[in-house]
């Protein structure tokens, strides 16, 4: 677990933040059976997040944590990612446990704190390097996802009111923040729009645009589609 002492005495000034849980029959990507039976669906977020460290890894000068839950797991993800910094989310809701995540870092040495998904296992690093660079001049970057929300957060100060005033998992989750932004008088800056993998649509559009994708990128996720043929097979059928 992450102590503020460590934090204050950082040789970063910039925090990587990824939000994960332990995957768990039946509790992960749940929309995504059917096709999948729910050991598969749970199988496959492990790939993607597996496929998020590795971006995660690429970005130079930022410390990579993990955002964990649940509290009873920190032993796993210590084993999934013994580079990695943990810290517990805490919060009521989505919206209260991004904001305390990233005010902690904010507040004890961190010049600036991006927080992202752990389902979009084709983002480009790119991206996550251009979210740093952003935070240069703007005071918040979004990387807003084509179903309305976004893949990725970040700030150069604490700002609650963008995370907790915004009803998370609905259409108008970037629009809302914008709005807030706004009222706040921050400048804004938003990178190239992305998804991420929460229903059998995304499911679909992975498997294209995986089949089209050089063999480096999203690993793991690609590791599991060729091992489970069959299932490839049916997703394909599907679209």
């Amino acid at each position: 677990m992450t102590k503020h002492s460590e934090i204050h005495h950082s040789p970063f000034t910039n925090a990587l933040l990824v939000v994960a849980k332990r995957p768990a029959p039946g509790q992960t990507k749940t929309r995504l059976s059917p096709p999948l039976l729910p050991g598969q669906a749970a199988a496959l977020y492990e790939c993607f997040l597996r496929d998020t460290l590795d971006l995660m890894r690429q970005v130079p000068d930022a410390r990579p944590v993990i955002a964990y839950l649940p509290p009873s797991e920190e032993a796993y993800f210590t084993g999934l990612a013994p580079d990695f910094e943990l810290i517990l989310q805490e919060g009521a809701d989505l919206g209260a446990r991004l904001d305390n995540t990233l005010s902690h870092y904010l507040q004890f040495g961190y010049e600036r704190a991006v927080i992202m998904d752990s389902d979009s296992p084709t983002l480009p690093a790119n991206c996550l390097i251009a979210a740093f660079e952003a935070l240069d001049e703007a005071d918040v970057v979004l990387g807003p996802c084509d179903d309305g929300g976004y893949y990725l957060i970040g700030l150069k100060r604490p700002v609650p009111r963008l995370l907790r005033e915004v009803q998370m998992s609905t259409p108008k989750v970037v629009a809302d923040t914008l709005a807030l932004a706004a009222e706040e008088g921050l400048q804004v800056k938003l990178l190239p729009v992305w998804y991420d993998i929460d229903d059998v649509a995304a499911l679909n559009r992975l498997v294209t645009e995986l089949n089209g994708a050089s063999d480096g990128v999203a690993r793991h996720t690609r590791a599991f589609f060729a091992s489970n043929g069959d299932l490839l097979t049916m997703i394909m059928a599907s679209q």
